[in-house]
């Protein structure tokens, strides 16, 4: 459509007495009572309480948030439970973390793949948590009710910041369960979230990389795919139900609901949601905004890491043990460095600045009869984004060329400021405990730490920062390294991985046995930690506090605006901030552009198809190739007797979204979501309905999998598995 009718025009509709399109929009689980006549249309059969309820079991509790102690209100990925004994779904690339930390040259998991056919072969995950929604409230009006327009945006936070914590700790008093607030619509609303947390689960099964990352970055955020993008986990409890760090007496999770999985056959305009905790996304952004995102941090996170990935490639292609080491690590880089690329190019071919500046132009006029706030609003960002913008783009080059290029200077940094706090503390209990933690975290680094990899890194990160970075910005320590070896890099990390006692673990730890301090402070990998830290922490403290607090106040009362604009005409979704969302639409193919035109879902035919013995990408497992030529497809064909892959459908989804049950109109699992496409990949800032699509794998393949694959029998014969 906003090819068709054009930018003036989209920007009208968003003030037009209208609907929002029932594909567009994550909802809150509480409020989609008022979604629930589209939802009907759509093809939704249940209830608005069989998705959310505080009074009987229903679809929130199957939905599980998948992150990390330390961290538990934010969500990496999505998983769900399928059986009465806490088994769990995700993605493969949410579980590939685990699946690389339990790996090993002896054990490859990554290549070959893990299933446990009993309880006891299932592998522990310290440090992973599993989130669940208890109940959600809207508590603005106590939140807004203590703050007023007069207030400085420190004030305000510190404010904001005192009453959510009065409000999640009276949410949890007498309780196991954990709460936060969170803002919506850039602070104009507050919503409390309640979950109870599980801190014991352990690994089940995943296919083979070949299957699980299947395409590789090749097929990264495009349609057709045939990833089988699954892992399987189960969540523990203590023997009386209740959370519980792992301990051998603990026992399977009795939930409150499970997910039945599906193998019905699926039809373009069958009814999907999506429930789960999608990231970030930035749909109110505007147009000053939308310029940063496109040129500074998608342009130079993609620039700056396609160094780190060529030296990545190269290193993993010749080692197994390299490859196994830093499988995660650049899964990670990867994904995103990707994404940053489509994404401009989205956003451009869909002409979204175009649209943003018209809703700016149709704001404008509102805003003049309106509070001045409102008419302050844009000029405020404007001359915020201006005055931040070289700040900005040398926090990226500091992140990810010198924080996030070479791992050895910022970990050298952090192990060795705890080793000078061992050395000074003359508590014998403290000490001993601090240097367990010491000894821990090393362990944890240098096992995925190759110290050829790291070397090569450094010098070709450093190399591209001192090119490339406003040298006004960049660290004294790097620029004066580029006038002394002259753009010798290479040389230059010789010399300082070679007087560097961090630079592998056998001199770390000969160098354990009895701390020196001053050793520590003069070794060139902690000096140039250091150097880059305390920079990264001096561009924070240069960037000018009116431009922050200016550009705060002005998003949080812009985007206020466009909601009283839009009161009674338009129902609105807040940005994704990893609280648990609902998305809801339909399966639906696409035509991407002039010709061409794509099918809503894949067979297990387009995977032999893309079979490339020479490109590890596309290689396909011999037991694989043998199930699909023998015809062993089981129960799991459609009615062409074709085994389906993956489908697509038109929900909105965001990363956090990795792993999210695809649910039909019935409250049936039938799909994971795990992907976006490129040619909507501007769908985190302006949803584009006639090409927005969520990449779903379908349970077919999924339980073909588990079932003829890897014969885990125990697995399929505890799912509720329905036609």
């Amino acid at each position: 459509m906003k090819k068709i009718i054009g930018a003036f025009l989209m920007a009208a509709a968003l003030l037009a007495p209208a609907t929002m399109r029932a594909d567009e929009g994550m909802w809150l689980l509480s409020l989609i009572g008022k979604n629930y006549a589209d939802m009907q249309k759509a093809g939704f059969r249940l209830s608005p309480e069989d998705i959310y309820s505080i009074n009987q079991s229903c679809l929130k509790d199957a939905i599980v948030g998948l992150g990390n102690d330390g961290q538990p209100f934010w969500h990496f990925c999505t998983g769900e439970i399928i059986s009465d004994q806490g088994l769990m779904t995700t993605n493969h690339h949410c579980g590939y973390g685990k699946l690389q930390e339990h790996s090993s040259v002896e054990h490859d998991y990554l290549r070959d793949g893990f299933w446990a056919y009993n309880k006891e072969q299932e592998l522990p995950n310290p440090g992973l948590t599993a989130s669940i929604l208890v109940r959600m409230e809207d508590v603005t009006e106590q939140v807004l009710g203590s703050l007023n327009d007069g207030m400085s945006e420190a004030d305000r936070a510190e404010a904001v910041e005192a009453i959510s914590k009065k409000l999640s700790d009276e949410a949890v008093a007498g309780t196991l369960y954990q709460a936060a607030v969170k803002p919506m619509f850039n602070g104009n609303q507050y919503f409390l979230f309640v979950h109870i947390i599980y801190r014991d689960v352990r690994l089940v099964g995943a296919p083979p990389s070949s299957m699980g990352k299947f395409g590789g970055d090749t097929d990264n955020w495009s349609w057709p795919r045939h990833t089988c993008d699954f892992s399987m986990f189960r969540i523990y409890t203590a023997p009386d139900g209740t959370p519980a760090a792992y301990a051998k007496e603990n026992v399977p999770l009795k939930p409150k609901h499970h997910l039945p999985v599906s193998i019905r056959e699926l039809k373009e305009g069958d009814f999907a949601m999506v429930l789960g905790f999608p990231g970030t996304t930035n749909h109110y952004v505007t147009s000053y905004g939308l310029s940063e995102v496109m040129d500074v941090t998608n342009k130079l996170r993609h620039e700056i890491r396609t160094v780190k990935i060529d030296i990545l490639r190269q290193e993993m292609a010749a080692s197994q043990a390299t490859r196994i080491k830093y499988a995660s690590k650049y899964a990670s880089c990867s994904n995103y460095w990707k994404y940053s690329s489509e994404q401009n190019k989205a956003l451009s071919n869909l002409g979204t600045m175009e649209i943003k500046r018209d809703i700016e132009g149709r704001y404008r006029q509102w805003a003049r009869n309106k509070a001045p706030k409102y008419a302050e609003a844009l000029p405020l960002i404007e001359k915020a984004c201006e005055e931040m913008r070289p700040y900005n783009e040398a926090r990226m080059y500091l992140i990810e060329g010198l924080l996030d290029g070479a791992e050895l200077p910022f970990e050298a940094y952090q192990l060795g400021v705890l080793m000078n706090r061992i050395a000074d503390e003359k508590d014998a209990e403290r000490k001993e405990a601090m240097t367990a933690m010491l000894q821990s975290e090393a362990a944890q680094f240098y096992k995925d730490y190759d110290e050829q990899t790291d070397r090569r890194l450094l010098a070709a990160m450093f190399g591209h920062v001192y090119d490339k970075m406003n040298h006004t910005y960049c660290p004294d320590i790097i620029l004066k390294a580029g006038k002394k070896y002259k753009g010798d890099w290479t040389k230059y990390a010789e010399k300082q991985y070679e007087g560097s006692f961090f630079a592998n673990a056998e001199r770390f730890e000969a160098m354990l046995k009895k701390i020196d301090a001053k050793k520590v402070k003069k070794d060139p990998m902690f000096q140039l930690g250091e150097a880059i830290y305390n920079q990264y922490r001096a561009i924070a403290q240069m960037m000018p506090k009116d431009a922050r607090d200016n550009l705060a106040r002005g998003q949080r009362n812009f985007v206020d605006g466009i909601m009283q604009m839009n009161a009674g005409k338009q129902l609105l979704s807040p940005d994704a901030n990893s609280t648990i969302r609902c998305t809801y639409g339909n399966v639906k193919a696409y035509d991407p552009k002039d010709g061409v035109s794509y099918h809503f879902y894949t067979t297990l035919r387009g995977v032999i198809e893309k079979e490339d013995s020479t490109s590890s990408e596309f290689m396909v497992p011999k037991r694989l190739k043998e199930l699909y030529h023998a015809g062993e497809l089981g129960v799991y064909t459609n009615s062409k007797g074709e085994l389906p892959t993956c489908f697509i459908t038109n929900n909105d989804i965001t990363g956090g979204n990795s792993g999210s049950p695809v649910i039909d109109a019935d409250g049936r699992l039938i799909g994971l979501a795990f992907d976006g496409n490129g040619e909507a990949m501007s769908g985190d800032i302006d949803f584009e309905e006639n090409l927005q699509r969520c990449i779903c794998l379908d349970t077919r393949y999924m339980l073909w999998v588990i079932d003829k694959f890897a014969n885990a029998q125990n697995l399929i014969e505890e799912m509720d598995i329905v036609r």
